[in-house]
């Protein structure tokens, strides 16, 4: 009679190793998933305040609570740099792919206000937008993470980096044409004129200022970069269904087949 034979059990002590690795897996996945949460959330709180400062022409440099909220915005921002830093398991690739999220996270603003930098109003504004870009990006690698699919997830990261692109030159737009460009009489209208030029189509509202021409060649330009990504998205998408498809005929081929055996 054959000896029965048992595979050999696991050593204590590499289970124990195991379940503290597991644990601490899961710990790295709560705090990142806490840390890019409360990313997102001071992203639309920054969004909403520069929204509601433009509609009404506040001056944020002498807005001390805005001044003081994005101080300590661009303090977690950093500090979510060095924690995803800790958990990282190449920390110097993760530098190299991820170190201009640290220079977005930089409170430029209040360091040229400590340091009494003169700077044009114009200026100042372009650097206001600089954390939020920072915040694009995040917004933009965690609705990526919502698909499985790589092309589909780079699709969705890159709608949302169109869409805070547009939003952000529209309210850049408008806060330098209003008053002055008899063509931007509304905010709707400078977010018409920055969708159509993101199209790539253009509209007949001509910019008149330094910072309205700006915009007015980085909209076009980032729209050129994105929207091949569509033709890229539907390829993709029309070759998978193809693909079930085939499998699903082969698959009822093969049922039908044995059905009649």
């Amino acid at each position: 009679m054959a000896d029965n034979i048992n595979p050999p059990a696991t050593p204590p002590a590499t289970a124990a190793s195991l379940k503290r690795l597991h644990r601490i897996a899961r710990e790295k996945s709560i705090i990142t998933g806490l840390f890019n949460t409360l990313v997102l959330l001071l992203s639309v709180m920054l969004i909403v305040w520069i929204s509601l400062d433009t509609f009404n022409n506040v001056d944020f440099l002498n807005s001390r609570p805005y001044m003081t909220f994005q101080l300590w915005v661009c303090v977690f921002f950093i500090i979510d740099f060095f924690v995803e830093l800790a958990f990282a398991p190449d920390r110097w690739r993760y530098i190299a792919h991820r170190i201009v999220f640290l220079l977005l996270s930089i409170p430029y603003l209040n360091i040229i206000g400590l340091l009494d930098i003169q700077m044009s109003d114009t200026a100042l504004y372009f650097v206001r937008f600089i954390p939020l870009a920072r915040g694009a990006l995040a917004m933009s690698i965690v609705i990526g993470y919502l698909s499985s699919n790589a092309i589909s997830s780079l699709f969705l990261s890159y709608i949302v980096i169109m869409v805070m692109v547009t939003y952000f030159c529209s309210l850049i737009f408008f806060q330098e044409e209003y008053g002055i460009n008899p063509q931007v009489d509304t905010y709707w209208t400078a977010l018409w004129w920055a969708a159509m030029n993101m199209t790539t189509v253009g509209c007949d509202v001509s910019p008149v200022t330094v910072a309205g021409k700006i915009v007015d060649v980085v909209l076009p330009v980032v729209g050129m970069v994105i929207f091949p990504l569509f033709t890229v998205y539907l390829t993709d998408y029309v070759t998978r269904q193809i693909r079930k498809g085939h499998s699903r005929d082969d698959s009822e081929a093969s049922s039908g087949g044995q059905t009649r055996s």
